[in-house]
Order: structure tokens, then C-alpha cells, then sequence
């Protein structure tokens, strides 16, 4: 079944809370390498270059950034972003170096766990089949 009165465009969208939407925005634009579609003052989307859907963020003054791995009584994770790269090492080296943190906890030899700089956790996963 398909939600009615859905779109043609099959358009989607990822909307990130962070106190400053802007700068979390300009982190993701350079991490992604994608476009900016929309800059208002406490909305702002980036659009890959196939343009099939969007990441959106939006600035939310009581945002708090989750704890990860998950700890009972503190703010919890709601989604994270998975991300393929060819060259693990070379991708987390990027991601520190425009602001990413890397994880204290690693659950996996080819993923690694970041916190972009508003603290949303994301991975960045090791393409073992880059023919695919």
C-alpha cells in the first residue's frame, strides 16, 4: 500500500534538529559534497546531485545531542545516518577534520561511529564490494 495522496516525485527527506541549523548544514555540504537547496535562517536543506531526496535541518534551541551507545536515563538516539565509503581510514580522517568526533565505541572492525558536530552519531561503513 502507498500512502495516499503521495507525490509523483517520490521525493524524501531526513530533518536533523541542532542548536545553529546552518552550521551543522555546512558541516553535511562539505562531508557530502552535495548542493544547497534551501537557506532560510533556521531551516536549511542540502540535495544530492541525482536530487531524489534531501537532509534538512532545522535549529531547535532545546536540542540535545543523544548518548551513544544508548545509556538508560540519557537522551536517546532517534536515527543515524549510514554512510558506504571505498576507503575507511581516508573517510574518517575527512569527517574529523570538518568537525566530526570519532566514537570512544567501535561495534564493528569495518564501520566506524562518528558524532557530527551538533552530536548525531553516523556511520561510516567500508564498501567490500565496490562493484556493486
Amino acid at each position: 500500500m502507498t500512502i495516499r495522496g503521495r507525490t509523483g516525485t517520490s521525493l524524501w527527506s531526513v530533518v536533523l534538529d541542532s542548536t545553529d541549523a546552518k552550521a551543522l548544514s555546512r558541516f553535511y555540504l562539505e562531508l557530502l559534497g552535495w548542493r544547497l537547496r534551501t537557506d532560510e535562517p533556521d531551516w536549511v536543506t542540502i540535495q544530492p546531485p541525482d536530487g531524489r531526496g534531501y537532509l534538512s535541518f532545522q535549529t531547535n534551541v532545546s536540542y540535545r545531542p543523544p548518548t551513544w551507545p544508548a545509556a538508560e536515563a540519557d537522551q536517546q538516539m532517534q536515527l543515524h545516518l549510514d554512510l558506504q565509503v571505498n576507503d575507511l581510514e581516508a573517510a574518517v580522517e575527512d569527517a574529523v577534520a570538518l568537525g566530526a568526533r570519532l566514537s570512544a565505541h567501535q561495534p564493528q572492525d569495518d564501520v566506524r561511529v562518528l558524532f557530527d558536530p551538533a552530536g548525531h552519531p553516523f556511520c561510516l561503513w567500508l564498501d567490500d564490494d565496490p562493484d556493486d
